[in-house]
């Protein structure tokens, strides 16, 4: 268990705010971090999600609290699926080896591994298992060899507006429009699956798992019935984090799914958000080639972690450059209680890094040096 306190006084837990609330914190802190589907090389809007999750959870060690993490991978997915064909390999193959540049990115990133990394492909078997609880309790329904679960409540409960709603779930490549469901909100749990796709047996026929099913079922499976929080980009708060969260509540009976929700701001590039579509991707390794991965890490946290942001030319050397002022605010003798207090206690309100840093800076020395520790940029 990453179960290690960074260095800074204890007694912080009951003081620690997160998305605007109190989190009264009871070890150990138990973090979903919805991963990646692995079909394409890491962008720095992935890498975002990654590295605030990983900073939130070294601020619960620096309060006194104990960590675990679960980041899945989603290597069942249609868009897997039609990445490894385009290219000529096997899906499972292909996945394995984006895993891996995934996995030295993040290393160079200084992300921690998680405690645990589930593989959707191994967690069919809970997936069908969610499935028939959801047709026990009347939340879901069979209609020709598909599952589908009964949301049609999920938008209000996301505080989404319907045609909002519609329009995202059709961004994520779901089908509201599709005449076999009794209502556009209605998805998929279990879908059949045709000769040349990935297909398991299961009590309807050979199918697989739909997408937000998958995380329901893997965060079940490794963390049980409900987590402290939830994390991920901001982009999958709807449709996906809102159906995870309402699968497993219907299906246990346990609410709230997430005390606390993680959904980090999008990176955005040519006045877009960065994704391939769009052809903006600023790559984390190359990123990597040209610049310390410190001044990358540090470039993503020092700004709020929930609001969308514009990447621009300057801003990683702008980053380098806030970074060797806080090496050499590190270097110097100052020993302050108060500083490293303050450093603490602008961190666990709410993660408010750029806060810490400007105090850290200031006041050099050891509050420096624990602020440099605990965000893993030494």
């Amino acid at each position: 268990m990453n179960g290690d306190v960074v260095g800074a006084p204890l007694g912080h837990t009951d003081r620690i705010r997160l998305a605007g609330a109190a989190l009264p914190v009871v070890s150990p802190v138990r973090f979903y971090v919805c991963g990646i589907t692995p079909y394409d090389v890491t962008h720095l809007g992935h890498a975002a999600t990654f590295v605030w999750a990983d900073a939130a959870a070294a601020v619960l060690r620096l309060a006194g609290a104990e960590t675990m993490t679960c980041r899945n991978v989603t290597d069942v997915d249609d868009v897997l699926t039609r990445a490894a064909v385009e290219r000529g390999r096997h899906y499972d193959e292909f996945a394995l080896e984006q895993e891996y540049l995934f996995g030295r990115d993040m290393t160079a990133l200084r992300v921690r591994r998680p405690n645990h990394e589930p593989r959707a492909r191994h967690h069919v078997g809970q997936v069908v298992q969610l499935a028939a609880a959801l047709l026990a309790t009347g939340r879901a329904y069979e209609r020709n060899g598909t599952v589908y679960f009964r949301g049609s409540d999920v938008p209000d409960r996301a505080g989404m507006a319907r045609h909002d709603a519609e329009r995202l779930s059709a961004e994520f490549g779901d089908r509201p429009d599709d005449p076999a469901r009794d209502d556009p909100f209605d998805v998929p749990v279990w879908r059949p699956s045709g000769d040349a796709e990935p297909g398991w047996p299961s009590p309807w026929g050979r199918g697989r798992p739909g997408w937000h099913a998958e995380c329901a079922a893997m965060a079940l499976g490794v963390l049980g019935a409900a987590v402290d929080v939830l994390a991920g980009g901001e982009d999958l708060a709807f449709p996906h984090h809102a159906y995870q969260a309402a699968m497993v509540e219907a299906a246990t009976g346990v609410r709230p799914f997430a005390r606390a929700q993680l959904p980090v701001g999008t990176v955005r590039a040519a006045g877009a958000k960065m994704a391939k579509s769009t052809g903006n991707l600023v790559l984390v390794s190359d990123l990597l080639r040209d610049h310390q991965p410190a001044a990358v890490r540090l470039l993503l946290l020092d700004r709020s972690w929930r609001r969308p942001w514009e990447l621009h030319d300057a801003d990683v050397a702008n980053a380098a450059a806030r970074l060797e002022r806080l090496y050499g605010a590190a270097g110097t003798a100052a020993a302050s209680p108060v500083a490293v207090e303050a450093v603490t206690g602008a961190l666990v309100d709410d993660l408010d890094v750029p806060r810490a840093l400007d105090l850290a800076e200031e006041a050099g020395g050891d509050a420096a040096r624990l602020l440099l520790r605990t965000l893993a940029l030494s």
